[in-house]
């Protein structure tokens, strides 16, 4: 017998000031600001299909399989953590231009309906904030490991 179990649905925007090739690739660098690959304590990334991915931040593995890309417009990845309590998660990112910009939209999606999961709409605004902020004046800032990881050195 299947049960209806309520999830949770969270959509992130950000106006990005770049063409969508270069949100769409820079979204994928684990050198710019604002990418979870970026913030990660330890990392693997494989970005095709059926690629997994790895991190760990404050000692919390997140990790995933991506399951769909369309150059420069679209990508799509499974999402787990402690915090979606088991559950497959899925990640849906998508660049459209708009004006000299790109429109980035990220909706996370079959999250389970708990106070664990719903931080995920904080974390996600978190990093597309600084994200968008890369992209202030047209082109993302200079990345330097040492100022973003300080207790690294």
């Amino acid at each position: 017998m299947k049960t209806n179990t309520k999830t949770l649905e969270f959509k992130i925007e950000r106006i990005i000031q770049a063409t969508p090739e270069e949100a769409f690739n820079g979204w994928l660098n684990p050198e710019i600001q604002g990418t979870p690959w970026n913030a990660a304590e330890k990392f693997i990334l494989d970005p095709k299909v059926d690629g997994l991915f790895f991190w760990t931040l404050n000692q919390t593995s997140h990790y995933g399989r991506f399951t769909e890309f369309v150059k420069s417009s679209r990508m799509v990845h499974t999402w787990m953590s402690p915090k979606t309590l088991g559950q497959e998660s899925i990640v849906t990112l998508t660049f459209q231009k708009q004006g000299e910009n790109t429109l980035m939209t990220l909706i996370h999606s079959n999250l389970p309906d708990h106070e664990l999961a719903k931080g995920h709409e904080k974390g996600w605004n978190y990093f597309m904030e600084i994200y968008r902020e890369q992209f202030g004046n047209g082109s993302h800032k200079k990345y330097n490991w040492e100022e973003a990881h300080p207790e690294k050195k």
